[in-house]
């Protein structure tokens, strides 16, 4: 009798945030518990390797039992804790963005600054105008409470509802929420 083994791959969620937070800080140790249930609850991670809220999220996400790729720059060193599973590296940020989006089954944007900004953007748009296929796009965080509206009421969309894309998330319940119906499959 000949047995087959089936490869199960976990589902991926990339991780947009600040590096600047210090891991003493609330923030830290919030976006490392989040990711630990994340991670106790089958999902991989991917970040963008450095310090900050990557490292939290990287730590914690690795103490749930989750493999995290760091998509690094090539010219940029990697920092000497990071707790990554795995580097990829990236030769400019454009490539390095395009796999942080293209490989995930989810988004998680985390208190950020204009590097957050610009992926959570990125993303946004391209669920809006359906170049990608639908996934949860969580944008977790008081700090993300007063910026929405002021982009809501400020923005021209060129589609219909693009705020229905987002979802406000303030704690791990409403991201596991959030994430119940996401596409599972290999990117």
């Amino acid at each position: 009798m000949d047995i087959q083994t089936e490869t199960i791959e976990r589902p991926r969620i990339t991780a947009f945030g600040a590096s600047s937070v210090a891991t003493d800080e609330a923030e830290y140790a919030n976006v490392m518990a989040l990711a630990q249930t994340l991670g106790q609850h089958g999902w991989d991670g991917i970040t963008g390797g450095h310090d900050g809220l990557m490292a939290a999220f990287a730590k914690g996400m690795r103490a749930g039992g989750g493999h995290v790729r760091g998509v690094m720059l090539t010219h940029f060193p990697a920092p000497p804790e990071n707790f990554l599973s795995e580097e990829i590296r990236a030769y400019d940020f454009f490539d390095r963005m395009r796999t942080l989006i293209e490989e995930a089954h989810a988004w998680l944007v985390l208190p950020g600054g204009l590097g957050t900004l610009a992926e959570f953007a990125m993303c946004w748009d391209m669920l809006a105008i359906g170049v990608l296929e639908p996934r949860p796009l969580i944008i977790y965080g008081e700090m993300w409470q007063n910026v929405l509206p002021v982009l809501e009421k400020s923005l021209r969309f060129s589609v219909g509802a693009p705020m229905a894309a987002i979802q406000l998330c303030h704690n791990s319940d409403e991201v596991l929420q959030a994430l119940a119906g996401a596409d599972r499959q290999p990117k």
